[in-house]
């Protein structure tokens, strides 16, 4: 029973971690409220103290960590003071919590069913039948299809998006009064983050439940959130309700994260992004005055002491010694442009093509089983890519995107030569490019190079960075040592980067650091293709910014066409000079990035284009979801791939009869549909209607 309309409340809480034998604060002095039906909003970079805070409001932080001040009360009872079996009453019947990685959360080796069932039993005291009655109800009312057949399976046989709704459905299986949710979305495609904010949104609507929701996404926050609290270097240094922090944000650092962020029709030949300079100070380097001093661009003499909390209204308040300036408008606190936006942009008919990809087929047969074997049956074929047909005019950025599964990492991997192709050519600069990376020489290695998701694993820890970036300097383009030891120092000048890094193993760099220098090594050859697979998705948005402007303006030096792939359309349409939309090893649309935006749109880039959380709490966004999973590549379907899932499905058409290839004459956009543009653009609208970002 709910005893007080507040059912979070933080005071003064300080955690500290033991490192070296030393306890640091990793955050400091923070308070806050979170009511009933509220959603509230916690966002910052990675470093910030977000999941900290969260772990400790859930009693995890483990034997490293450690609340040093303050309290935590959930409607009104003291968490601090409960010893563990206390705790685990609370856990789960009162405070549920929803992780970034469900797959890292589920049992491996229990059905989802019985693990749902579990929880019944254990805080409803349900009876065997009963629990896992109720289980499958919770499944459907998380809306996954076959409930049935879900509670049956193991956590490794369905996808993410589902594992993720399982997780809620067990958080919300106990009407706790708090949910914490760290990051839920992150790892999910955008089609797959619209279904689950939907479904948060559907589940606590009717219901007091209080929500803490942690995350970077500040599209996701602008459409969720009641309230937002700004979190940097363990501190709170703002907060207020959603349509007023980002209408007037009055915290430099709240201004810089929502300047990183590309706005839908901004692209880089018009804009550069105003990236925050700098990075968050490890523990202990934090300093005693304003955290933010050392990366502010409006920091006086005063800001050596720690700035107090003011009000400027009655729901909102900032840790900022000059918010009246910024409240005023007499200063501005965005940050500093690098340099003028390159403007280096021509048209697509005075280029030559430096890739061409025709045709291209990608098939991986699947193991057969005993019975096929006996009875002699073809092995059946994944067909990750059917068919792409693509080129990529000297200088300039191809985007790729489409829900995983859709192929995009394959036809990179086919590029490249980790996976060999089963039909189709690839032409690099006019020559042919053998299908395996082993048949291929150094001369074309050097023309050719690729940016991997995930840097970590894409750097070798036992090399410096200095060495990693001599190798290409030496194999690939024959340079002597002396030579290269001055490219090395030049490369990590383009980057951005001390010439001291040289010296530095990679764990000693954090990721947007890991991250350029895997994008100075690929420019080491001066490629005339790179080749980037997702190379933005785990970073913060300001180090995203960051990145983003590198890439730009790299290319222009290079003059290097770049294959950008990503899930995200709004950094796709950035930095991409055209855009190609795939689904099931299909291309379903072909367009250029100052057009992405208007109708027509292929149904398929319309269902994308619709779920992308924009930053405007206030924007008019139509609605279009998916339906249902994305088939297997094992059994793709007839006619048109994506008549599934299409909204704007016709009938047999679609089922018995591939589709054309239209192009509008308006737009000159080209897309893979039964529907004429004429007739697209009739019963289509404007997918977003804003102020603060591009009418499109």
């Amino acid at each position: 029973m709910i005893k007080s309309d507040i059912i979070l409340h933080l005071i003064n809480l300080t955690i500290a971690y033991l490192q070296a034998g030393r306890w640091l604060d990793a955050v400091r002095d923070v308070s806050l409220d979170i009511r009933a039906g509220e959603t509230y909003g916690l966002v910052g970079e990675s470093g910030s103290g977000k999941t900290t805070l969260a772990l400790a409001i859930m009693g995890y932080l483990g034997g490293g960590g450690s609340v040093k001040l303050g309290e935590i009360k959930l409607d009104g009872q003291d968490l601090l003071a409960l010893n563990e079996n206390e705790l685990r009453e609370v856990w789960g019947s009162h405070i549920a919590f929803v992780p970034q990685n469900p797959q890292s959360s589920l049992n491996p080796s229990l059905r989802i069913g019985e693990q749902i069932a579990e929880t019944l039993r254990y805080h409803q005291g349900f009876d065997k039948t009963d629990a896992h009655q109720k289980a499958i109800q919770l499944l459907e009312k998380v809306h996954i299809a076959d409930a049935g057949l879900v509670a049956n399976s193991y956590p490794h046989q369905i996808s993410g998006g589902m594992q993720q709704r399982v997780m809620i459905a067990m958080a919300l299986s106990t009407e706790p009064m708090l949910l914490v949710l760290d990051e839920p979305t992150t790892n999910l495609d955008v089609t797959t983050q619209a279904v689950i904010l939907d479904l948060v949104r559907e589940l606590i609507q009717n219901r007091q439940t209080a929500v803490l929701y942690v995350t970077h996404n500040l599209g996701v926050v602008a459409q969720l959130c009641d309230r937002v609290g700004v979190l940097y270097a363990g501190e709170l240094v703002e907060e207020a309700n959603t349509d007023d922090l980002y209408h007037k944000p009055l915290h430099p650092y709240t201004r810089g994260l929502l300047d990183s962020v590309p706005r839908l029709g901004e692209v880089k030949g018009e804009i550069n992004l105003r990236a925050i300079q700098g990075q968050i100070p490890a523990l202990d380097e934090r300093a005693s005055g304003c955290v933010f001093q050392a990366r502010c661009p409006v920091g006086v003499e005063q800001c050596g002491q720690r700035p107090p909390i003011f009000h400027p209204t009655e729901n909102r308040w900032v840790r900022c010694h000059r918010w009246e300036e910024i409240y005023g408008g007499q200063i501005s606190v965005q940050q500093p442009e690098l340099q003028d936006v390159a403007q280096h942009l021509v048209e697509d008919s005075e280029q030559g093509d430096v890739l061409k990809l025709e045709r291209l087929e990608v098939y991986f047969p699947l193991h057969r089983s005993l019975n096929e074997l006996v009875r002699r049956s073809p092995a059946r074929l994944v067909r990750a890519v059917d068919g792409v047909s693509v080129n990529i005019p000297a200088g300039r950025t191809l985007g790729l995107v489409g829900e995983s599964g859709s192929g995009k990492t394959t036809i990179s991997r086919a590029i490249v030569g980790l996976v060999p192709r089963t039909g189709g050519s690839v032409q690099l600069l006019d020559f042919p490019l053998a299908p395996e990376l082993k048949d291929r020489d150094l001369e074309t290695l050097r023309h050719l190079q690729m940016v991997f998701q995930n840097p970590e694993e894409a750097l070798n820890p036992y090399l410096t960075i200095g060495e990693t970036l001599r190798r290409p300097l030496v194999t690939l383009l024959g340079y002597s040592g002396q030579v290269a030891e001055v490219k090395v120092r030049q490369l990590l000048e383009a980057v951005r980067l001390p010439a001291s890094y040289a010296n530095r193993l990679p764990d000693q760099l954090s990721g947007g650091e890991k991250q350029r220098v895997a994008i100075a090594r690929a420019f080491a050859s001066n490629p005339d293709v790179l080749i980037c697979d997702e190379p933005v998705s785990a970073l913060d948005v300001s180090v995203q910014a960051s990145i983003l402007n590198l890439l730009s303006d790299l290319q222009m030096d290079h003059d290097s066409s770049i294959l950008f792939i990503s899930h995200n359309l709004a950094v796709v349409s950035y930095l991409a000079d055209q855009v190609a939309v795939i689904y099931l090893g299909h291309i379903m649309e072909v367009a250029r990035s100052k057009v992405l935006f208007e109708p027509p749109y292929s149904p398929y880039t319309e269902a994308l284009l619709s779920a992308i959380p924009v930053t405007d709490p206030h924007a008019e966004q139509r609605l279009v979801r998916l339906e249902g999973e994305i088939p297997s590549p094992a059994d793709v379907p007839s006619g048109c791939p994506f008549h599934t899932r299409c909204p704007r499905y016709l009938g047999e058409i679609c089922v018995d009869k591939e589709p054309p290839w239209q192009t509008d004459p308006e737009t000159g956009k080209r897309y893979y549909c039964h529907i004429p543009p004429e007739d697209l653009r009739q019963i289509q609208e404007h997918i977003f209607r804003t102020d603060r970002t591009l009418n499109v």
